[in-house]
């Protein structure tokens, strides 16, 4: 995802285009917030939900004003944006007609991304977070680790980008990604590895039931995932294109293959065909083939979500064992997906979709820079999080007091339930105003057991 220079004007259709996908990729944020809520307890839905849902809007915010402006301002010397684009100043609206899609539409989609992939960490501290620590860890996380990691792998000039300021680069390390496998999904993914160490077990973890609580908002949270990624994805053409036609048919592809691969898998090894399992597989897929989406043909998609579908399995079942508790298998699913998913692009990448070949069209090259970029983000982040996490600790604690976690986070945190449940009925008459006559209590019609 290259950004757009002045010289470049606007066209209605690809703008049009990207403001669509823009929005796709905003509603992936409100299924991961289902997704994820569907796994925790019912105790904790509630607080679940909210982590995903508020940073639409902190990071909405902290975007415009220097989030975008840091991630894809003019380099600084391949490491970070400087501030020209500081709130929005000189990022116009509207360009003239040659072609190509308006600033500020570029702006609104890396947004986007911006938003979900701090969202996508929380997965691995569900249930015990301090809210107002959290908001912090947020803040920070997508300034001092988002955004400069946006910078090098899309930002023209950024040390791991394939662009330049003459197209695609020849120089350097041109690691390719074409809309996040490896700034968004690797990046989360080492991140909450480090999240889930410093914020340590939950309460009974390994010892205590903590069976998901609706699996219906799991598979909801998936299928409305699976329809935002063709934004996700699709959008990162940045133009109503062949490039886009391709990574939409890609990106169903191996999601379609994942999900059939890690419910076999699971089937094969449980002997059951796991409903969360065929959701968790569709996600894998698309994890993975989101960085190949602009390079990869749809023959190999299917082989890349196959792959994601049993790998991703395998790692969450081996995080199982290890004790890590990673409460939503962020690092098995989006950190190892991700991976794959970069690893597969440096094979199986042809010029006939995207420019670049890989491994199999006769350049081994390729593979060490996307090996490089994937080593190098994940070393950032993993190290970056973990100091903002010690800081934030030291000085006003990341985690609940143990009272507050075992009351559940909705109440102690958010003073609201996810669910209200009455153990008896409250008739009608109940609930008539005190000014008007009271009806004579009637007996509850009973139901025959058995009958239904």
């Amino acid at each position: 995802m290259d950004e757009i220079s002045a010289g470049q004007a606007l066209s209605a259709a690809n703008t049009a285009w990207v403001l669509a996908a823009a929005a796709l990729v905003l509603f992936m944020t409100p299924g991961l917030a289902f997704f994820y809520a569907g796994f925790v307890r019912s105790k904790n839905v509630l607080g679940t939900i909210m982590q995903s849902f508020i940073v639409m809007g902190l990071v909405g915010v902290l975007w415009v004003l220097i989030g975008y402006t840091l991630a894809f301002g003019p380099s600084q010397g391949g490491i970070i944006g400087n501030l020209d684009f500081i709130f929005l100043q000189d990022t116009p609206s509207t360009l003239p007609d040659d072609g190509t899609i308006a600033p500020m539409a570029f702006m609104a989609f890396q947004m986007m991304f911006a938003i979900i992939t701090p969202a996508l960490i929380t997965g691995a501290f569900a249930e015990r977070a301090k809210f107002s620590t959290f908001l912090a860890f947020m803040a920070a996380w997508a300034l001092l680790v988002y955004a400069p990691v946006a910078h090098w792998v899309f930002g023209t000039g950024g040390w791991l980008s394939p662009f330049d300021s003459e197209g695609f680069a020849t120089e350097g390390i041109n690691a390719l990604d074409f809309a996040g496998g490896t700034a968004i999904h690797v990046n989360a993914g080492a991140a909450a590895l480090a999240a889930a160490i410093f914020y340590g077990k939950r309460r009974g973890f390994g010892t205590e039931p903590m069976e998901p609580h609706n699996v219906s908002y799991i598979v909801l949270g998936a299928g409305i995932l699976w329809f935002g990624w063709f934004g996700f994805n699709a959008g990162s053409a940045l133009g109503a294109n062949s490039a886009a036609v391709n990574a939409f048919v890609v990106t169903n592809t191996a999601a379609a293959a994942a999900a059939l691969s890690w419910m076999f898998v699971s089937w094969a090894v449980t002997g059951k065909a796991s409903v969360i399992g065929a959701a968790a597989g569709a996600v894998a897929g698309l994890v993975a083939i989101t960085p190949g989406s602009g390079f990869v043909e749809p023959m190999p998609a299917i082989l890349i979500g196959a792959v994601a579908g049993a790998v991703c399995y395998g790692a969450v079942r081996l995080r199982a064992r290890s004790g890590l508790d990673d409460s939503l298998d962020v690092v098995g699913v989006h950190g190892i997906g991700g991976l794959w998913g970069g690893i597969a692009t440096g094979l199986f990448a042809t010029a006939a979709v995207g420019g670049v070949d890989g491994v199999f069209e006769g350049n081994p090259e390729q593979m060490g820079d996307q090996l490089i970029a994937i080593g190098a983000v994940a070393l950032y982040s993993f190290v970056v999080t973990s100091i903002i996490l010690k800081a934030l600790d030291l000085a006003v604690g990341i985690r609940v007091k143990d009272e507050d976690e075992e009351l559940g986070l909705d109440v102690t945190q958010h003073g609201e339930r996810g669910y209200v449940f009455d153990d008896v009925g409250v008739p009608v008459y109940n609930i008539t105003p005190v000014s008007a006559p009271q009806p004579t209590p009637q007996p509850m019609p009973q139901t025959d057991a058995g009958s239904a």
